[in-house]
Parts: C-alpha cells; sequence; structure tokens
C-alpha cells in the first residue's frame, strides 16, 4: 500500500487497526470517547477499499485513516518511523507478525481488543510457534467471551481478561430516512422475510424455505442481502432460475407487486432492512461459516432467526436466543417454519423482537472497560 504523504500530527497518536469494515465500526464507539482529550490523535488503518471509504465518512475529526502497508520488514519500518505511534490497539483478531512484532521491538504499548478467536482458527494457530510470539507481545488481550479468553492464555497471551463486545455498544445501524420511506411505500403490507448477510451456497437454501413459506404466504416478499454486494446479479440469476421474479438494488428498482425475490446488493443500508422488517434471518449460519452480528438486528427490535453455526458470535447469540425463547433453525424446513410463524403473526414478531433489544442493552459495557484500560496502557506510557 502506497505511504500516507500526510504528516504526523503533533500530541498523542493511537493507532488502531482492523481488517475490514466490521472491526472498524466497531471501533468507532472508542475512537470517539479516546478524542475526548484535545491533544489526541487516532490513526485507523485497514486493507479494504470498503473499509477505508466508511471511514473517510465516518471518522470525526482527529481521526483519519490509510492502509495498512504491506506485512514486509521495510514496509513496516517505513510506516513505524513516519507515524511513531504513542500505543497500537489491533482489533479482533486481524494480526500481522512483522506489524506486531517490530511495533513490541520499539516499545510501543500494544493491545488486542475486541479479541475473537474461533475454535476452527485456535486449532490451527496451535501448530505455530508464530502465533505464540505475537500474542506474547501484547501487554494486554480483552476476549469477547470467556472461551475466547481461555484459547487466548492457550496460544500465549498475558493479561488476558474478559470485556465483552464492543459491538454490543455501538449505536443502531444508520439510515437514510428518505430511502426507508420509499422502500415501506414500495412493500407496502406485504409480509417480509428478510435474509441479512448471506454467504455463497447459503442463497439457494434461503430460496428453497422462502418457496415453502410462499404456500402459506402467498404475498411474501424474500429480501435477500448478501454480505458479498458484487454477487448480487449471481444470487439475482439463481433466483430466476427457479422460477421467480426478482429484481436488484443496484440498479436502482424498488420492489414491484409481484417482486418475489429482492437483492439488496448495496453496501451501508442493512439499518434500513432490519428497521423494515420485524425479524430476519441472519446469513453464515445455515453453513459452517460461524454466522454474523446478531446485536445488529436486536438492537433495533428485529427478531433473530439464525441456523446452527454461530460460533464467531456463540455468547451473544446465546444470550439473545435464551431471552427470545426461539430462533435457532437447523434446516430449510425448520427456517420455513419460523417465517411463517413470524409473518402470520406480526404481533409475536414485535414480541420476540423487544425480547432480543433488550438482551443486546444488557450485554454493553465493552465500551467502558476497553476505554479504562486504553487509559492506564496511555498513563503507563507516559510515566
Amino acid at each position: 500500500m502506497p505511504q500516507s504523504s500526510r504528516a504526523r500530527p503533533p500530541g498523542t497518536l493511537i493507532w488502531i487497526h482492523g481488517a475490514s469494515v466490521g472491526e472498524c465500526l466497531a471501533a468507532l464507539p472508542l475512537i470517539q470517547r479516546l478524542l475526548e482529550s484535545n491533544r489526541r490523535n487516532v490513526l485507523v488503518t485497514s486493507g479494504t477499499v470498503t473499509s477505508a471509504r466508511l471511514m473517510m465518512e465516518r471518522l470525526p475529526p482527529r481521526a483519519f485513516h490509510q492502509y495498512v502497508p504491506l506485512d514486509l520488514a521495510h514496509a513496516v519500518k517505513r510506516f513505524l518511523d513516519h507515524w511513531r505511534p504513542d500505543l497500537a490497539l489491533f482489533v479482533e483478531s486481524e494480526l500481522w507478525p512483522n506489524l506486531v512484532l517490530e511495533s513490541h521491538v520499539r516499545g510501543i504499548p500494544l493491545a488486542l481488543v475486541n479479541a475473537r478467536l474461533s475454535t476452527r482458527s485456535f486449532r490451527g494457530w496451535r501448530r505455530s510457534g508464530l502465533a505464540r510470539r505475537m500474542l506474547g507481545a501484547f501487554d494486554v488481550c480483552l476476549a469477547q467471551d470467556e472461551g475466547v479468553a481461555s484459547r487466548l492464555t492457550a496460544l500465549g497471551a498475558h493479561a488476558v481478561t474478559v470485556s465483552g463486545s464492543l459491538k454490543a455498544d455501538a449505536p443502531p445501524l444508520p439510515v437514510d430516512e428518505y430511502a426507508l420511506a420509499d422502500f415501506k411505500a414500495a412493500v407496502g403490507a406485504r409480509p417480509i422475510f428478510l435474509a441479512a448477510s448471506t454467504h455463497l451456497g447459503e442463497e439457494e437454501l434461503v430460496l428453497d424455505a422462502a418457496r415453502e413459506v410462499r404456500t402459506a404466504v402467498p404475498n411474501l416478499l424474500t429480501v435477500i442481502v448478501p454480505r458479498h454486494p458484487k454477487r448480487g446479479a449471481d444470487i439475482a440469476a439463481l433466483a430466476r432460475s427457479h422460477g421467480l421474479i426478482a429484481s436488484q438494488r443496484s440498479s436502482g428498482e424498488l420492489p414491484m407487486s409481484d417482486t418475489n425475490v429482492y437483492i439488496a446488493d448495496t453496501l451501508g443500508e442493512l439499518g434500513l432492512f432490519y428497521r423494515a422488517s420485524r425479524f430476519a434471518f441472519l446469513g453464515g449460519s445455515l453453513i459452517p461459516h460461524g454466522g454474523q452480528n446478531p446485536l445488529e438486528p436486536a438492537r433495533l427490535g428485529a427478531a433473530v432467526l439464525t441456523g446452527p453455526h454461530t460460533e464467531n458470535f456463540a455468547d451473544i447469540f446465546a444470550a439473545i436466543l435464551s431471552a427470545q425463547g426461539e430462533g435457532r433453525v437447523a434446516s430449510t424446513s425448520a427456517l420455513a417454519a419460523a417465517v411463517i410463524r413470524f409473518a402470520g403473526d406480526p404481533s409475536l414478531a414485535e414480541q420476540v423482537g423487544a425480547k432480543a433489544r433488550a438482551a443486546a442493552d444488557q450485554l454493553a459495557g465493552a465500551l467502558n472497560r476497553t476505554l479504562d484500560t486504553v487509559e492506564g496502557l496511555l498513563a503507563h506510557a507516559r510515566a
């Protein structure tokens, strides 16, 4: 990645690195709190174009973004020579050997925040001596839950504590109110089956479930929001191959009265669809991906449905599903049955969604715990 031409700002510089959109968005409330001190600046690095665009739109004053350097010794040294950060925060599990170890050698305080490490990743890392060196370089690791904490400790991390998930403290997803009103007007009174953040191989299962639902709910509108919007045309073609009438949001289309499947293949609009729907199925869970963040729909009062694969957010799913008393489905038929149940009884969906929202609110607190730790590291560094 090209070196930034921006000069290092005076005062304290906190460097925060996240892989992509999810990690960067999770860090935004922390960034805002850290910048309450006027002599501070925040450098955010990530590795994707999408995250770069979102950060340039949403970062507050005295925070700025650049692409993370390639993890090559000379590139990392130039990066650190230029920025000279006073503290480095790595978000979730985005660890690069040269970035971490060279920062450690230079005496830059290091924290792994909102740390996440799946069982599958743990098994792979356990065979790597490099993982032990990297995790041992961190002054503190703040894990999202007890399972992550135990896996990090087993891999050699020290000063591991459970802080919870920063995503539980994130504000609700934003929405363009005019776009939301237009979408609601186009849909009218039709029930919506929202499948959010779906992955390759999962849309086929969602469409199978939708076909089952339509026998009981003929006017159903299925809305699919793919995790990767560039797959929108393929998903629309898949729907049409099943004899369904499909349209794409990226083409500027709104659902028509005869639209069966609406592909929401745009960026940054999940907040719109969660607000327009009384319940949502979260993708990455009917296939072994590990699930997507259930706090986003729950914070907006949408009841949560998920498949069996939820290890990426295990404790959060457990809390929300326990509060709801339902929501986990093991097959397309079970998903269809759950959709029929909620689509046929909107008041039930609203009641379950209220329980999901309450559970999400109770999970908050990670932001203050993370901020306390970071302030402690900064104070120690100054001393």
